[in-house]
């Protein structure tokens, strides 16, 4: 038995029923179970159709996101998320960039990293370079004004925990980030890398070893397995190319927004709806939400 799930943004609330209703007779399907008026509904199928993506491609010109995956097994118990452009809506390492003058200059190597143009950690430890003679409170500065939330992730981790789950926050970027992000966002855990400073300024340099793609694979094998869970009990989410080892592991990996070379290799892609799209993916309803 597999499920296919519907999703709009949130903001455009654009699903219609008659949309639903069209693609559930063409696929033989069940009846419609709404989770969301106008956001997301869902159905069930005998088996995956044929013609999944070329029907995925059509909706994505109505601005619709869609995800056929197996019925057993999709509400998870572990969510594994990137930040930057994931659980958060910039790149750190641009934003301190930018504090320092060079932000157009970091922001070109940061993308061709994260299209997998360039090795992550080369390319880390050159935007970090960069930064060397910052002021180290600089960083709490682009926290308070450059830094803002993706939609849907409160509740996203808030309703995946009170469902018995664990949330941890996985990433390339840097502690002095994900401490406050994870707080903000009520993530059990964090992991990424560590900014050295002296003197009050940043040294340019990062504490060794690097957390890149490996690492986040790592912690996943570390995570559940500490939990007594396997990894397919995951559900990881991230938009870059180090993370697509630990989107490929996980029992469900979400390219979300995510770039293209991402996307390619990812069964799941939510270009619409926002965070509250892994919510819907596991059969969780509106009235389910835990904030």
């Amino acid at each position: 038995m597999h499920v296919a799930t519907l999703i709009a943004s949130p903001d455009r609330a654009n699903l219609d029923r008659a949309t639903v209703e069209a693609l559930r007779d063409a696929w033989g399907g069940g009846a419609a179970r709404w989770l969301n008026p106008g956001v997301a509904a869902e159905f069930d199928l005998a088996a995956m159709p044929g013609n999944r993506w070329e029907v995925w491609e059509g909706l994505q010109g109505l601005g619709l996101d869609l995800v056929v995956q197996p019925a057993e097994g999709r509400r998870k118990r572990l969510l594994l998320a990137d930040m930057d452009s994931t659980m958060i809506g910039q790149e750190c390492i641009d934003e301190l960039a930018a504090m320092a003058g060079i932000g157009e200059k970091v922001a070109a190597i940061t993308a061709r990293a994260m299209n997998g143009e360039l090795d992550f950690e080369a390319a880390l430890t050159e935007r970090v370079a960069l930064l060397r003679g910052l002021p180290e409170a600089v960083v709490g500065q682009v926290l308070r004004e450059r830094i803002t939330f993706t939609p849907g992730g409160r509740e996203l981790v808030a309703t995946m925990k009170a469902n018995g789950g664990h949330a941890a926050l996985v990433s390339g970027g840097f502690t002095a980030f994900t401490g406050a992000v994870a707080e903000a966002l009520g993530f059990d855990e964090h992991r990424a890398n560590r900014l050295l400073a002296s003197c009050g300024k940043l040294t340019g340099e990062v504490a060794r070893p690097i957390l890149g793609r490996e690492a986040k694979v790592a912690a996943l094998r570390e995570i559940t397995g500490r939990l007594g869970i396997g990894t397919e009990a995951a559900m990881a989410v991230g938009d870059g190319a180090n993370d697509l080892g630990m989107l490929g592991l996980a029992g469900a990996g979400v390219a979300l927004h995510a770039k293209p070379v991402v996307a390619a290799e990812c069964d799941i892609r939510i270009n619409h709806g926002d965070l509250t799209a892994l919510l819907y993916i596991q059969g969780y309803a509106v009235t389910d939400f835990a904030v």
